[in-house]
C-alpha cells in the first residue's frame, strides 16, 4: 500500500474512532452510574452540579450579592472584556477539573458539553478561539494541554477557528499560594505572540479549566492586545468564588465568624 494511501486510511480510522467515542458512553463521569443515549452525565448529577448562575460580575463574571461590578473589578479590572464560567469551583465542579488535569483525559469533551452552550449565549461573535499554552517542559510532564484540547474540541463544535499563535517562554512558579497581583508578577512577560497577524484585529476568546484570581487570562489577554487583537474574553468551565464578592463584612460580622469557629 502506498504512502498516501496508508495516510487516507490513518485518518479514516483516526475519524471513525472519534465519531465512536463520541457516541458511546455507557457510565456518567461523574457518579460512574449507567447512563444511555450518549450521556456524559446523568441528569441527577447534572442538576446537582454547582452553576456560576444568579447574579455575576458583567466583567470577571463571579458571583455577586446583587447587579452590579463587583468591589475587585472597580478597584483592579481584568485585563479581559469580560470572563464567564459554567460552575463555581467547588463539589463535583471541581473535582471534575482536577480529574481532567491529573490525566483523565477522556473528560474534554465532558467538560466541552458544559462549555458549547455558554460560548453561544456570551460570546457568539467571537472570530477565534485560543488556548493557554504552556511551556514543552511542562506539557510534556502532563502528557497534554488540558487548555488546548477543551480548545480544539469547541473550536470542531462551533465551527470558530482555532488560533495557535502564542507560545509561553518560561516556567513560572508554583501559584496556589499566591495572591493575584503575586500571580501577575509571576506571569509578567511569560507570553509571547509569534504570529501577530493571526491576531491582528480578531475578537479573541481564550478557553481555560479554571479561572483562579484571573492573572493568567489578563496576562495572555494583555499579550495578545499588544499584539494587535481588538479585545480578548476569557471562557472557562470553573471560577473560584470570592468569598465576600463586595468586600469584607463589617468588624462586628467579622467578630461573630470568629467566634463561631471558636466554638466549633
Amino acid at each position: 500500500m502506498k504512502k498516501h494511501q496508508l495516510g487516507s486510511l490513518f485518518s479514516f480510522l483516526s475519524d471513525a474512532l472519534r465519531r465512536w467515542d463520541e457516541t458511546h458512553n455507557f457510565t456518567c463521569d461523574v457518579c460512574g452510574k449507567e447512563v444511555f443515549s450518549a450521556e456524559r452525565m446523568c441528569e441527577s448529577c447534572r442538576k446537582n452540579l454547582p452553576y456560576n448562575d444568579g447574579p455575576v460580575c458583567p466583567l470577571c463574571g463571579r458571583k455577586v450579592g446583587e447587579p452590579g461590578i463587583c468591589l475587585e473589578c472597580k478597584d483592579r479590572p481584568l485585563e479581559v472584556r469580560k470572563a464567564r464560567a459554567c460552575f463555581s469551583h467547588e463539589k463535583e465542579a471541581a473535582r471534575l477539573v482536577l480529574r481532567y488535569k491529573r490525566g483523565e483525559k477522556y473528560l474534554f469533551r465532558t467538560l466541552a458539553d458544559c462549555l458549547v452552550p455558554l460560548l453561544m449565549s456570551e460570546f457568539s461573535d467571537a472570530d477565534a478561539l485560543v488556548f493557554v499554552p504552556m511551556t514543552v517542559r511542562a506539557e510534556k510532564k502532563r502528557g497534554y494541554n488540558q487548555s488546548r484540547l477543551l480548545a480544539e474540541e469547541l473550536s470542531r463544535r462551533t465551527g470558530k477557528p482555532l488560533i495557535d499563535a502564542v507560545t509561553k517562554q518560561r516556567e513560572t512558579e508554583q501559584q496556589k499560594a499566591l495572591g493575584r497581583r503575586a500571580r501577575e508578577e509571576n506571569l509578567r512577560g511569560c507570553f509571547h505572540v509569534f504570529s501577530r497577524v493571526s491576531v491582528r484585529g480578531k475578537r479573541l476568546l481564550i478557553v481555560d479549566d479554571t479561572m483562579t484570581t484571573g492573572a493568567t487570562a489578563s496576562e495572555l489577554a494583555r499579550t495578545l492586545c499588544h499584539a494587535g487583537a481588538e479585545r480578548a474574553d476569557l471562557l472557562a468551565v470553573t471560577c473560584v468564588q470570592k468569598k465576600y464578592p463586595f468586600g469584607k463584612p463589617p468588624e462586628g460580622k467579622r467578630q461573630e465568624k470568629r467566634t463561631e469557629k471558636t466554638d466549633a
